[in-house]
């Protein structure tokens, strides 16, 4: 949590530097106006304390993060992370030598005219150095950021504006130090004071520039010192736990032999074994899970931060969260989520993921008698009329705000409030469904002389938390759910069949939705498969459309 809260600190910092760069597309006035904005957030005491403080803190956390972590074998993203922030400081101290302390000790007036002055005219080796630092600083920033964010149900959704941020803010604050450049190198612009005289607002004494010589070398020296210590200790680290090797096997027979106090995920990274972990392996999931065959008995127990998420998912006994447990002593195991190597998984696909636990809507529907409909048809004409009909259902869930799960025969499966609130995602199913009913009225009408019996629709819909995931293989992988709250919602489906109805819900999904239907009365339906019945409420095309017009669904 520390790590987190300042490196959210120093990320606002960085964005109300950018932002202040930005402003000097407009003029270097404007943006030295701005600039005691910024002043006044950071350059006071608590500002200080908070801004230099968080920088400390997650310097220190991060090389205690390189000390603990096994292995160097890791995701991409992940060691884009480590390598943008360990050269942070190559980057940054100096400027903040050449401005905040220099301002503090010496009375530098470290305003945009002169810093900007001294970077693009006297030193501009030193402006690319600080330029590539800011994308550094904030590739490192917008990374973790992403990591921290993008099991957020509302992450999905606003990924394509924050992307946008991500990438237009760094370009307009390049963009604004080269404008005030070209105009401050202007023969016509003039720097206060006396530039390249005794009252040169950006010279400094000779004395004074050895002093900040001196900080630097000790900054850089500290930060070398220290990194170069964890290194060192993680070697002797290795030699001693090279003597302790713990052999992991698995059911395949393969074993890998790892020096003991390594994750079970770090020994799967280590040896190169595809093994999922949707967090990074920080135990916020439990996609890494294994289960233990032999060995359990010397395992250590669950930490506090194990134990609460296999206390949430309802582990069964022997199961383990992989980036948690570290073995003493020889075991066998088994992952559960058995993971496929990442050059089969299809490029491109932004929804790729192992799954995770989310409260959703799930829409099932069939037609009632197309099985006699297709007896006297040619299959041209079954193909003609499903695409007839699997458009009505397409367009009634996509414009409620729905997503298409898949197409089963003549019924169709619908997913709401994958990513939002089940409250928005069950009112968004009542509307799709009362549009399908709409949908297949009309297609009625118009295929009245082509049907034999017009065309009947059953729909169950159904509330409650589901795995939402990619299942698959290659490139045949779409995003699906699965989980009792599917079947359930399949029943329904079945249910509103045997009824003779074109809708049956579930009393969960009226009370999310808001409908008053206090004076309906609902029905204890056995489903089957589960033990207890369920309350539901059976509508017909009447009620149907009273429902649609209260308030909550309009």
């Amino acid at each position: 949590m520390a790590k987190l809260l300042s490196g959210l600190v120093i990320f606002a910092f960085l964005i109300s530097h950018l932002a202040n760069h930005a402003v000097g597309l407009i003029s270097v006035q404007a943006a030295d106006e701005m600039r005691r904005v910024f002043l006044f957030l950071w350059r006071t005491l608590p500002g200080t304390i908070l801004l230099y403080g968080s920088f400390i803190v997650h310097i220190v956390l991060a090389l205690a993060a390189i000390y603990r972590r096994r292995s160097f074998v890791m995701p991409r993203a992940e060691a884009a992370q480590i390598l943008f922030g360990l050269l942070v400081p190559l980057f940054v101290v100096d400027h903040v030598i050449s401005t905040r302390i220099a301002s503090e000790l010496f009375r530098l007036h470290d305003n945009y005219e002169n810093i900007v002055h001294l970077m693009w005219s006297r030193s501009p080796l030193d402006g690319v150095r600080q330029s590539i630092g800011i994308v550094v600083l904030w590739l490192h920033g917008v990374i973790g950021i992403h990591f921290w964010l993008r099991y957020r149900p509302w992450y999905q959704p606003a990924l394509p504006w924050l992307l946008t941020f991500a990438i237009l803010l760094p370009v307009l604050a390049l963009l604004g130090f080269i404008e005030m450049g070209r105009t401050i190198a202007s023969p016509i612009f003039l720097l206060s004071g006396y530039p390249g005289g005794y009252y040169d607002p950006t010279s400094l004494s000779a004395e004074a520039m050895r002093t900040l010589r001196r900080i630097s070398l000790v900054i850089y020296s500290g930060f070398g010192l220290a990194l170069g210590a964890v290194l060192l200790l993680r070697a002797v680290r290795w030699l001693r736990e090279r003597a302790h090797l713990v052999a992991i096997r698995y059911p395949t027979g393969e074993t890998i032999s790892v020096p003991r106090g390594y994750t079970v995920l770090e020994a799967s990274r280590l040896a190169g074994k595809p093994h999922y972990s949707a967090c990074g392996g920080k135990g916020r999931c439990s996609t890494c899970r294994v289960q233990v065959i032999e060995g359990e008995e010397s395992l250590p127990p669950p930490e506090p931060l194990e134990q609460k998420t296999l206390s949430r998912i309802n582990a069964g006994p022997g199961v383990r969260l992989a980036c948690q447990l570290r073995p003493k002593a020889a075991v066998m195991l088994s992952p559960i989520l058995v993971a496929v190597s990442e050059p089969e998984q299809p490029q491109g696909n932004v929804e790729l993921i192992p799954g995770r636990e989310r409260d959703i809507a799930v829409l099932f529907c069939d037609l009632r008698n197309f099985t006699y409909l297709t007896e006297t048809r040619l299959p041209f004409d079954i193909v003609f009329l499903l695409n007839r009909y699997f458009a009505v259902v397409g367009r009634a869930v996509e414009e409620a705000g729905g997503r298409m799960d898949k197409f089963i025969g003549d019924g169709a499966m619908a997913l709401f409030g994958v990513s939002g609130a089940a409250d928005e995602g069950c009112r968004q199913a009542l509307r799709a469904a009362a549009r399908i009913v709409e949908g297949i009225d009309e297609l009625n009408r118009q295929l009245e002389k082509e049907l034999s019996t017009p065309l009947r629709i059953a729909i169950g819909i159904h509330t409650g938390p589901a795995v939402v995931g990619t299942l698959g293989y290659g490139a045949v992988q779409t995003l699906t759910a699965i989980g009792d709250t599917v079947n359930v919602a399949s029943r329904l489906e079945s249910v509103a069949k045997d009824h003779d109805a074109p809708l049956v819900i579930s009393e969960p999904v009226a009370e999310l939705a808001g409908l008053d239907l206090e004076s309906e009365q609902s029905r204890e339906m056995p489903l089957r498969g589960r033990v207890l019945s369920l309350k539901v409420f059976v509508f017909d095309k009447v009620l149907l459309r009273r429902v649609m017009a209260m308030p909550a669904l309009n």
